[in-house]
């Protein structure tokens, strides 16, 4: 994969593999970026997944987390371990998807 660049048409390939590490994307994508990836990993049945945002000030940290304090179907997150980033990453568990956590409601 090529990192992240404006050359590209704002459309980035990532692999859904449970890993967002958001040092490759700007910070102003990471609002918008951690919803798609969570909702693809739950099409692809992947519910733990690692957020790597990094130490540095904690905005990027506050994003995610408030990101995630929003959506119905993140069932609880909590920062990493030793091993897995520690307090630079996020590890999130989801919800499956399926009629009673639908990612929108019936109308």
């Amino acid at each position: 994969m090529d990192d992240y660049s404006s050359e590209h048409d704002g459309a980035v390939e990532y692999p859904i593999d449970g890993v967002l590490d958001l040092h490759i994307f700007p910070p102003s994508d990471v609002h918008d970026l951690v919803p798609e990836y969570l909702r693809a990993c739950r099409e692809k049945g992947i519910y733990t997944v690692r957020i790597i945002h990094g130490k540095g000030t904690g905005t990027l940290r506050r994003i995610v987390h408030s990101r995630l304090e929003s959506l119905p179907w993140v069932k609880s997150y909590h920062l990493a371990g030793h091993g897995s980033g520690t307090w630079g990453a996020t590890i999130a568990y989801l919800d499956p998807p399926g009629p009673a956590n639908a990612d929108h409601k019936r109308q």
